[in-house]
């Protein structure tokens, strides 16, 4: 199978530049380390790549030291650690070799935003550019697809996601198998490797409440109730699983008017496929009652993987008062309000909410569907 280019590829070479880190994040299995090799294959001179999962790097680095790293490299200009989150006081290791060694550049990654962000965040401030990278997007899934193919390839998406790694696989029994290993392996290796996080099935449990309420609001409250968890330790877990690039959280819209709710947030899966697997649900679209969930969390993964890899200044929200009115998606940008209901159905006919319109007389309001769902999603 053909490798499919990322779109901030280009973006990251240009990025690694004399004496600045290029720290790139994203969840396992989406393709880091792919991508660092195609990068590699560009660069014309010698460069040292290390693993921070590797215990003989891990030992290499220990010594903070400039002419330990000076000797290290043996005069190589480029960098590389994957999975850097492994190495211990890693921020003021690199911070180090940026300040001391001439011309060095520095690419590292990470499966976790928690672990690089608290470690690099301040030692290297002023000398990082941060890159996420996701799993497959549609603007990606180009290369591979025209449009005819993508309509009907959606439907199948809606249900086992974009990790790369799927398109290499034809049976959906061998797809069903490699989420469950990417949720009982990979995310609570990540999960249960950090802050002393012992009760993975607690974690299971949250997820499998959470993948029932997309689209809905959550009550951190409830959730603990249910849980049998203080509302502290909820919020713990939620934190987690939005730094391993699991859940991630939007919150209400609002002016201060009185009858708009913001109390609660809703969260959203990364990728519909971890979503599905969480509550052991890999149905066809056809056998399922919860298509409106797939949609709205599908269409709004991928405009968030459009919003990062095209460096969009924006603000997400939902939007919702007490009287029961709505819009799923709402997007402050340039100065500007733009509210998006998410809808499967493209005969169903949606009004603008009555409270929008007098509320945010200047605010757009669109009806999204699988009509026009490729236009939306790279709408700039």
């Amino acid at each position: 199978m053909r490798y499919i280019d990322r779109i901030i590829e280009s973006q990251i070479r240009e990025s690694l530049i004399p004496n600045k880190v290029v720290v790139l994040l994203g969840p396992r299995r989406v393709g880091k380390t792919i991508l660092i090799q195609q990068i590699l294959e560009k660069v014309e001179e010698p460069y040292l790549l290390m693993s921070g999962e590797d215990i003989t790097v891990l030992e290499l680095l220990k010594r903070r030291s400039t002419q330990n790293y000076v000797n290290l490299l043996q005069g190589k200009r480029l960098l590389v650690i994957d999975e850097a989150q492994k190495v211990p006081d890693i921020g003021n290791i690199l911070k180090l070799m940026i300040d001391q060694i001439k011309g060095l550049r520095i690419l590292v990654t990470g499966s976790s935003a928690f672990d690089i962000n608290n470690y690099t965040g301040e030692p290297l401030t002023g000398r990082k550019t941060t890159y996420n990278l996701f799993a497959l997007s549609e603007q990606e899934l180009d290369q591979v697809e025209n449009i005819f193919e993508k309509k009907d390839n959606l439907h199948h998406r809606l249900v086992y996601g974009n990790y790369p790694e799927l398109l290499q696989l034809d049976a959906n029994t061998q797809k069903e198998e490699y989420l469950r290993e990417i949720l009982s392996s990979y995310l609570l290796k990540d999960i249960l490797a950090f802050e002393n996080i012992r009760n993975a099935d607690k974690i299971f449990d949250l997820l499998r409440m959470i993948a029932f309420q997309i689209g809905g609001e959550v009550s951190i409250q409830e959730l603990g109730n249910q849980l049998d968890m203080s509302k502290n330790t909820v919020d713990k877990y939620l934190d987690l699983l939005a730094k391993v690039y699991v859940l991630h959280k939007v919150s209400g819209f609002s002016k201060n008017l009185r009858k708009e709710v913001t109390k609660n947030s809703r969260w959203y899966f990364y990728d519909n496929g971890l979503r599905n697997a969480v509550i052991a649900n890999l149905n066809p679209i056809g056998l399922r009652d919860d298509i409106g969930m797939l949609w709205e969390n599908y269409i709004i993964s991928e405009r968030i993987k459009y919003q990062r890899y095209n460096k969009i200044l924006v603000n997400n929200y939902f939007w919702r008062t007490y009287d029961q009115q709505e819009i799923d998606w709402v997007e402050e940008r340039g100065g500007n309000l733009y509210g998006y209901e998410f809808k499967w159905n493209p005969k169903k006919h949606v009004k603008t909410p009555i409270s929008w319109k007098k509320s945010y007389e200047n605010a757009d309001f669109e009806v999204i569907t699988p009509d026009n769902y490729l236009e939306w999603v790279r709408k700039y």
